[in-house]
């Protein structure tokens, strides 16, 4: 393991295999970037593990550097790359992993289940949209009508399956977990030089899922130099048609999470995108 300063996640009484199932998605994430890659543009670096406990994970500290356009076009053929690399099933934790994993913040991550789904609509609404709505009856952060209205667009799933098979997928793609960096000095296949600007992918909820929402999650809070990602990435890999109408049922779960987990201003916009939805 190469040397270097670490950075240490850390939470005494955190939930059990919380911290072992993060490492499993970052190793899971990283095998598509590094030696031994095919030549073809590579994953996107992914931060090195340097050790994990059951209340603690220490990764390398990353030095944080501004994004630049040709980095966010590298970035955006990667995480294609990284996509394109697939996974077994709809649902599916990454190797090493079993039972349900994490999304949330550390001090209060929600259950994210896993499993085997034969199709997106299945797992969508089997493993998002009815476990989210019955965790906001639970805390009490949503009403009944948007618990049944979750419920009813499960029914509905189908109307937006693209009929794809499952990508391997960061989970949590906001633009919080994209850190910029200068590439790593060592030559790795498709690595970025020293003096290069490179993305690096933390926190992850890996699992097999649609590669849209990946890229929804990135439009949600506004990731730098999006318009650039998104071009490069559909160069690498076209996006089935009508996906710019499909964002919003990619960011409806965790827009559904953040209200059970905040309430507040995500309520409202998760009525919104209810009712936008449903209309």
């Amino acid at each position: 393991m190469p040397g270097g300063a670490t950075f240490r996640k850390a939470r005494a009484g955190a939930p059990a295999g919380f911290f072992r199932c993060e490492e499993a998605g970052l190793r899971w994430l990283g095998e598509a970037h590094g030696p031994g890659v095919p030549a073809r543009p590579t994953g996107p670096r992914v931060v090195r593990v340097r050790a994990v406990g059951d209340d603690r994970l220490d990764l390398e500290r990353i030095a944080p550097v501004p994004p630049t356009p040709a980095a966010a076009a590298r970035f955006g053929r990667d995480l294609a790359a990284l996509h394109d690399a697939g996974a077994p099933a709809w649902g599916s934790p990454p190797p090493g992993w079993s039972g349900d994993a994490f999304f949330g913040p550390l001090d209060d991550p929600l259950p994210l289940p896993t499993g085997s789904w034969g199709s997106w609509a299945g797992f969508w609404g089997e493993a998002r949209l009815r476990p989210v709505a019955a965790q906001g009856l639970e805390r009490r952060a949503l009403a009944r009508a948007d618990a049944d209205d979750l419920a009813r667009l499960a029914d509905r799933a189908p109307r937006w399956d693209t009929g794809e098979a499952p990508a391997r997928v960061h989970g949590d793609l906001w633009s919080g977990n994209v850190l910029w960096a200068h590439g790593e000095a060592e030559s790795v296949a498709g690595a970025s030089g020293p003096d290069e600007v490179e993305a690096v992918l933390i926190d992850p909820a890996a699992h097999g899922g649609h590669r849209e929402a990946d890229l929804a999650m990135l439009a949600l809070f506004g990731a730098p130099h999006l318009d650039a990602v998104l071009a490069a990435y559909h160069a690498e890999h076209a996006l089935a048609r009508g996906w710019r109408h499909r964002v919003v049922v990619h960011q409806l779960y965790p827009v559904a999470v953040h209200a059970v987990l905040f309430g507040g201003g995500y309520r409202t916009q998760l009525r919104r995108m209810l009712d936008t939805l449903l209309a």
